[in-house]
Formats: C-alpha cells, sequence, structure tokens
C-alpha cells in the first residue's frame, strides 16, 4: 500500500476502532446487574476462571510479543500479537456473556447475599482496600486500553510502523498491566464465587 492509501485505511480503521470502543464501553457498563435469565439448569460459574485463564494467556503472549520484537523477529511477534488480542477479544465476549447473566460477586461478601456487612468487613480487613484500590486501577486502565491498542495495531496494519512503535511504547505497558490484574482480581474474588 502507498502512503495515501495506509492514512485513507487508517482513517476508516480509527472510525471502526471508536464505535467498537464506545459500544463495548456501553456493554461493560450494562453488565453490572444481571439482564438475562438462563434457562433452568444453566450455569455459567465456571466463566470467571475461563475468561481470567485467557487474560494471563495474553499477557504471556504479551510478553512474548515483547521478546519476539526486540529479536527483531517482526512476523513472529504480529502473530503472536494477533492471538494475543483474539485472546482479549475471548476474555470480553465471555466477561460480558457472564455478567449480563449472574450476579456481581462482590469482594468479602461470605454469605452471597449481594451486601458485604460490618461483620463481613472486619473478616477481610485491609485486604479490602488493597483489591478495591487494584480493581480500580484495572477498571480506569481497562476502559482506557481498549481503543489504545486497537489505535496501536491500526498503526502497524496500516505500515506506519514510526506511529506503531512511538504508541506501542506506552501502551504495552498499560495492556500488560491489565492482562495481569485481571487473574489477580479474580483470585481476590475466587472464594466468594
Amino acid at each position: 500500500m502507498d502512503g495515501n492509501k495506509n492514512i485513507a485505511l487508517s482513517r476508516k480503521l480509527n472510525k471502526w476502532a471508536w464505535l467498537i470502543s464506545i459500544v463495548v464501553f456501553l456493554l461493560v457498563g450494562m453488565a453490572r446487574k444481571p439482564i438475562f435469565n438462563l434457562p433452568e439448569g444453566w450455569n455459567l460459574d465456571f466463566l470467571p476462571a475461563v475468561y481470567s485463564a485467557f487474560n494471563a494467556i495474553t499477557a504471556v503472549l504479551l510478553l512474548l510479543a515483547l521478546y519476539f520484537i526486540k529479536q527483531k523477529q517482526v512476523q513472529k511477534h504480529r502473530q503472536t500479537i494477533y492471538v494475543a488480542i483474539t485472546f482479549s477479544v475471548l476474555f470480553l465476549l465471555l466477561y460480558v456473556l457472564y455478567h449480563f447473566t449472574t450476579p456481581e460477586t462482590k469482594f468479602g461478601d461470605v454469605n452471597h447475599d449481594g451486601v458485604v456487612n460490618a461483620e463481613e468487613l472486619l473478616l477481610v480487613g485491609k485486604w479490602r482496600m488493597i483489591y478495591l484500590l487494584l480493581l480500580l486501577s484495572h477498571i480506569v486502565l481497562a476502559a482506557f486500553v481498549l481503543p489504545l491498542v486497537m489505535f496501536t495495531f491500526i498503526r502497524a496494519y496500516t505500515n506506519q510502523i514510526e506511529k506503531h512503535k512511538k504508541m506501542a511504547r506506552w501502551v504495552f505497558p498499560i495492556w500488560l498491566y491489565v492482562a495481569i490484574t485481571g487473574p489477580i482480581i479474580y483470585l481476590f474474588l475466587q472464594p466468594y464465587y
């Protein structure tokens, strides 16, 4: 592709990236309370473990992609990023499915009534504040990283390599942080599922 076609394609893909980001942001925002009832006998309680594993796999793939690009193995880097994006998309789909069908799990809610009462707060102590700080940083950065990952990818896909490199230097650590903290949050919540 020549430069003008790359820029035109980049602009078109950027519009799609914004649209996808807005739709995902709205879906995740709506996924705080169950919207759909599952058929009798269906249970999706296994999904948090699966989508958290997908996040962990994404983190490993990102580190592998970094290794490949540092070794100047561009094709392997590209392939690894494609797989990392695939796992991120699968994570997102399963996350939304779970949260559209299952009540929210709260850290410290031992009796599973949806409320963390004073007695339960005493049981978890300072760990609840640590969990909430980790969760807040994860949520805020996850909301921002989706469009950033797409824009960084678009720069590479449209052969704007210098722009891609410049963006990837600061987008990569954010994406990696989100991919690592997702499974950590799951481990915090795991006793309360």
